[in-house]
Order: structure tokens, then C-alpha cells, then sequence
């Protein structure tokens, strides 16, 4: 009876429980249009106080039918769609579609080719790492960092302009190997862009690190063990940063990943800081892999003679590449026509983001944007 009275005059939305003072549950949305959501992705928040309780990722604001638009174009005509699936890593998305096609024609595209593919993808690599530090940082009240990574993402986005007509839906690749040649003077171009972000990123970790405010939003919170990134399937990044080191680049090496070694960036720590730091060390990586395959560009065509009206043989086929977010796959069935009878991408967003609930469950509310942020969706791969 004490007790009774004591509760009737507390506000009505406090009871008191076994465990002490408790608020009632409280449903909170969190997008779709949230800042730190970065694209449109609503998260249904149950609520005890401060503490999540449980969330629901609700998604499909931004679906297009990438596959079926897909399964009613030409082979041909698919690449400029993969552009907008992850669109922070166009020049991957049309990596893996080529790549598919090729498979299931029995094609091998020129070793230069292969060699202008990897370029490509390692500078898109960086593109995308750049915006997800960069927006990182100015989530958990960091406003400085996003100018420097906007400010090298330009650099790439210039030379893609100049390569393939496009900063941002660059359609370059082909089946069989890529539209241009590099143009005269792209890749001293690339090689000033090379020496200037390599200082540039090294200041960028500079202004980072030791950071206390920084480290103490992201060390130690939204923790996966190995075992459950594994269960969760996830991939890229975010799998490496639980100290599992697998990458197609290496484990299933593809076209010129062959021939030039990688070292992935691997961490053991599992946590949010982890996964930024995996995506900066990759950025070193990447450049890296850059100037290998610039000193050991071959000469040569830079495609293989196609149809115009491509008809692979009937059969189906996957393949998949190393995207900036994990493993970026393609599915087709070819019924021996000119349109894919099933096309199917493997997103690495949307298998990451499976995770979020059992990662957001426990944590206070204002660990929900960073522990959000460290897994680095597109919700453009989401959605598809």
C-alpha cells in the first residue's frame, strides 16, 4: 500500500518495478528524412527512458525496381541502371554487372581493361569512404573533417568526369572491357591526386585521432563479435572490423585483383572506432593498389569485339566483387535472349542493416546515431 501511494504521486507515465523507478515504453520514429539516416530509412525506436528497447527498420522509400528494370533492358542497357543501386559506388556496381555478363558469355575482357577497372574501383573505393567518414564525423559534432573528405572526393569525381563524360552516373564500363581509354594527360592528372591525398589523408587522421570526444562515442559501442558478424552475413568493412579477414579481392580474386596482391585492413576490436578505422586504413590501400596498377598498366585494347545485341547462352550465373560496403553480387538467368530472364543484386547494405536492431538493443538513445553511422548503409542498395 505504501508503495501504492508513493507511485500515485509520481507523473503517470512512471511506475515503479522490481528493478527501481522505470518510465513506461515509449514508441519514438526516427526518419524517414533524418539527417543521420542518410538517405530515407525510418527506424521505429521503442523506448524504456533512455534505453532502446527495440527497433524496426522500416525500408522501400527508395525503391525503383532496379531488377526488373533490369530483366527489361538489353545486357547492354543494364550498366547505366547499376549506377543508381549503391550510388556512392557507381564504377563497382557496373564492375560486378560486366562482370556477370561476361561470366555468362565465357568472355575475358583485355588485360588492360581488367588493369582500368581496378584503377577505377579503387579510386571509387576511396570516393565512397570519404563521404562515409566524412559524415561520420560531422554526426558526432565533428564539422571540420566532411570539408577535407568532400574536398579529395572531388579530385576523383573530376577525373571520372574526364574519363567517362559523368561525375556521378559515370556508365563507363562495358561488357567486354570499358567506353574510352584514358584521355591525354588523365593519368598525370591522377598521379598529382595521388601525392596531393596522400598528405591530405594523413592530415585528415591527424585531426582525428586522439580526438577524446570522438573515441569515447564510438570505443566500445555497437560491439559484433565474430561469430555473429559471420551469422548476420556480413561483409566489407564491417566484417573486417570484427577481425574476420575475408575479401573477394583476395579470397575469390577476379580480373586484374589476380594479378595485384591486396592487404586488407583487418581490426579486432569489433566495435564502431573499428569500422572507421578499417575504412581510413583502406583508403591507404587503395591508393596503394592505385599506383601498382598505374606502374603495371598493360598496353593493348581496352575491349573485346561484341554484338551490339548480346545474347548470352541459356544458364545463370553469379558473380561478385568487393564493393566499399562488403560483397556487391549479380544473379542472372539468360533464356538464350537479349533481356536477362532474372536478375538479382546482392546489396551489402541491405544485409548489413539486419544487424542494426541487435546492435541498437541496450544502448542509450544518443548511441543510435553512431552506432547507425558505422555501418555505413546506402539506402539506394537497400531499397534498390
Amino acid at each position: 500500500m505504501a508503495i501504492d501511494a508513493e507511485n500515485q504521486q509520481l507523473a503517470p507515465e512512471y511506475i515503479e518495478g522490481p528493478g527501481g523507478l522505470r518510465s513506461e515504453e515509449m514508441v519514438l520514429n526516427m526518419g524517414p528524412q533524418h539527417p543521420s539516416t542518410h538517405g530515407v530509412l525510418r527506424l521505429v525506436l521503442t523506448l524504456d527512458g533512455e534505453t532502446v528497447v527495440h527497433c524496426t527498420p522500416v525500408i522501400g522509400y527508395l525503391h525503383r525496381g532496379i531488377e526488373k528494370i533490369l530483366e527489361n533492358r538489353p545486357y547492354m542497357g543494364g550498366i547505366r541502371y547499376m549506377d543508381n543501386s549503391d550510388y556512392l559506388s557507381p564504377m563497382i556496381n557496373e564492375t560486378a554487372y560486366a562482370g556477370a555478363v561476361e561470366q555468362l558469355m565465357g568472355l575475358e575482357p583485355p588485360r588492360r581493361a581488367q588493369y582500368i577497372r581496378l584503377m577505377t574501383n579503387e579510386m571509387q573505393r576511396i570516393a565512397s569512404h570519404m563521404v562515409a567518414i566524412g559524415t561520420y564525423l560531422l554526426d558526432l559534432g565533428a564539422m571540420t573533417p566532411i570539408l577535407y573528405c568532400f574536398r579529395d572526393r572531388e579530385g576523383i569525381l573530376d577525373l571520372f568526369e574526364a574519363l567517362g563524360g559523368s561525375r556521378f552516373n559515370v556508365n563507363y564500363l562495358r561488357v567486354g572491357g570499358v567506353l574510352h581509354d584514358f584521355p591525354k594527360g588523365w593519368l598525370s592528372r591522377l598521379e598529382q591526386w595521388c601525392n596531393a591525398f596522400d598528405h591530405s589523408l594523413i592530415e585528415l587522421e591527424n585531426l582525428v585521432t586522439g580526438n577524446e570526444i570522438f573515441e569515447a562515442r564510438t570505443q566500445n559501442v555497437g560491439y559484433i563479435d565474430p561469430q555473429q558478424a559471420i551469422a548476420y552475413g556480413l561483409t566489407g568493412p564491417n566484417l573486417r572490423a570484427s577481425g574476420v579477414n575475408f575479401d573477394l579481392r583476395v579470397d575469390r580474386p577476379y580480373m586484374a585483383y589476380r594479378e595485384v596482391s591486396v592487404n586488407p585492413a583487418v581490426r579486432q576490436e569489433g566495435d564502431a572506432f573499428a569500422r572507421f578505422r578499417v575504412r581510413l586504413n583502406e583508403c591507404y590501400e587503395s591508393l596503394r593498389l592505385v599506383r601498382v596498377a598505374m606502374d603495371q598498366l598493360p598496353g593493348g585494347p581496352i575491349s573485346t569485339r561484341t554484338p551490339i545485341a548480346l545474347r548470352p547462352p541459356r544458364g545463370e550465373t553469379y558473380f561478385a566483387v568487393e564493393s566499399s560496403k562488403g560483397e556487391q553480387g549479380i544473379y542472372l538467368i539468360s533464356d538464350g535472349s537479349e533481356y536477362p530472364y532474372r536478375a538479382k543484386i546482392r546489396g551489402p547494405s541491405f544485409v548489413n542493416l539486419q544487424i542494426l536492431p541487435e546492435l541498437l538493443r541496450g544502448h542509450k538513445m544518443g548511441d543510435v546515431v553512431a552506432i547507425l553511422g558505422s555501418i555505413d548503409l546506402v539506402l539506394g542498395e537497400v531499397d534498390r
